[in-house]
């Protein structure tokens, strides 16, 4: 950025109307353009709401600018991308004239400006006044030709915010067709005999709310379980479906392997048939209460914690190895195994809990193991939002996050 640029000169020059509101809708600033063709000075709009600068006509009953404006707006700071709005009437009361209405006709396009948080921070609303445009189209001797064509231009406008309309119903059933889908890949998880465990699955915001992250928690025989979380590159649906094969398959190879490592052997070479599935990463862990150990294998995942009662935090990274399909050939996968005390915590995740760009995984884990033993004395449910309220953003998570928590 040239710091010789005086941006809120730029600003003011803008040719055509330009204002900024914030996400209350409320004015923080207009171009000198949009002043003058406002008929309003910046004092009589900055600082207050943008329907009470420019109330609806209250004698078209027909009116629908208000509504279709506030809609788009709010769109805007709803998914933080920019909203297009066809043509559309709103009337403007001359300041000088109370009761006086002019007929208007504008085109409207609102943008986000996102702040560091990646949340809207201002929208841009910029206008442009047609309505002289839509009168002159005629010709200066074309009578009544000039009203027709602006009938029919209007008409084909609000035909095209019709058909914006659809289009937004019909996305709005496409995420509720992905909830539906991510329910079913991913249902709340059984219990686990008399042992109490926590589980979270927040996807990155912005997206579908589905993700390729992925948890699983099945009983073995004996006073055993086995957990499992996962994580495919991506997001979205495409992502969604190959972590649905790819749990699916785990959960099952881990009722029937002897250990966790012999589970994601099986899981991998299952991997190489599945597209998309390249470079996942998967932790298992077999925890057995009666013998009081853990028996766990990574395939490039970030290590598992376990919070001991004394505060202490040991990270199980004895049994990595690389993501699925990372090897050309069949390589028998490492396995490790560590013990426990009763009161002790087990917490695997994904790596949207700890991984920041720019900034070395080491400094994540950290972080984590910060919390934990700050947080040693909370049950696995409130362990679980202190983990989340510690190491997320308050707002804007880029990235998809699975965690769950068991307390041994």
């Amino acid at each position: 950025m040239n710091p010789q640029i005086d941006y809120e000169a730029v600003f003011q020059a803008l040719p055509g109307m330009v204002a900024l509101l914030t996400p209350e809708l409320v004015y923080a600033d207009a171009n000198e353009d949009f002043q003058r063709l406002a008929g309003r000075t910046r004092e009589q709009l900055v600082g207050r709401y943008i329907f009470d600068v420019f109330p609806e006509n209250p004698n078209d009953p027909a009116a629908a600018g208000r509504r279709e404006t506030q809609a788009s707006m709010l769109r805007v700071v709803a998914t933080g991308e920019r909203d297009t709005m066809a043509l559309v009437r709103y009337d403007i009361e001359d300041p000088e004239q109370p009761g006086h209405w002019e007929e208007h006709y504008w085109s409207p396009v609102n943008a986000p400006v996102l702040g560091p948080d990646d949340q809207v921070m201002l929208i841009v609303h910029r206008v442009e006044e047609v309505t002289e445009l839509l009168r002159a189209r005629g010709g200066p001797d074309a009578g009544g030709t000039a009203r027709v064509l602006e009938a029919e231009l209007y008409t084909r406008s609000r035909e095209l915010q019709e058909v914006n309309e659809r289009l937004r119903l019909a996305h709005a059933r496409d995420r509720e067709v992905a909830l539906a889908l991510q329910e079913a890949m991913l249902p709340a998880p059984s219990p686990v005999g008399h042992h109490r465990a926590a589980v979270r699955y927040q996807p990155a915001t912005r997206t579908l709310n589905v993700c390729g992250d992925w948890y699983d928690l099945a009983e073995l025989p004996g006073d055993s379980i086995a957990v499992t979380v996962g994580d495919v590159v991506g997001h979205g649906l495409t992502a969604a479906g190959v972590m649905g094969q790819l749990r699916s398959a785990l959960s099952a190879a881990c009722r029937v392997a002897e250990g966790p490592a012999r589970a994601l052997e099986a899981l991998g070479l299952y991997a190489r048939f599945v597209e998309g599935a390249e470079s996942a990463t998967a932790v298992s862990a077999f925890i057995d209460w009666d013998r009081h150990t853990i028996t766990y294998s990574s395939a490039g995942h970030p290590p598992p914690a376990l919070l001991h009662p004394d505060g202490t935090v040991t990270f199980l990274d004895r049994a990595t190895d690389p993501p699925l399909g990372a090897r050309p050939e069949h390589v028998p996968r490492p396995q490790a195994h560590a013990s426990f005390t009763e009161g002790a915590t087990l917490v695997l995740y994904t790596d949207g809990l700890i991984e920041r760009r720019r900034e070395d995984i080491d400094v994540g884990l950290a972080r984590l193991a910060d919390s934990l033993t700050r947080h040693r004395h909370n049950g696995p449910e409130s362990l679980a939002d202190a983990l989340l309220s510690d190491l997320l953003p308050p707002v804007g998570n880029t990235d998809d996050i699975a965690l769950v928590v068991i307390r041994l």
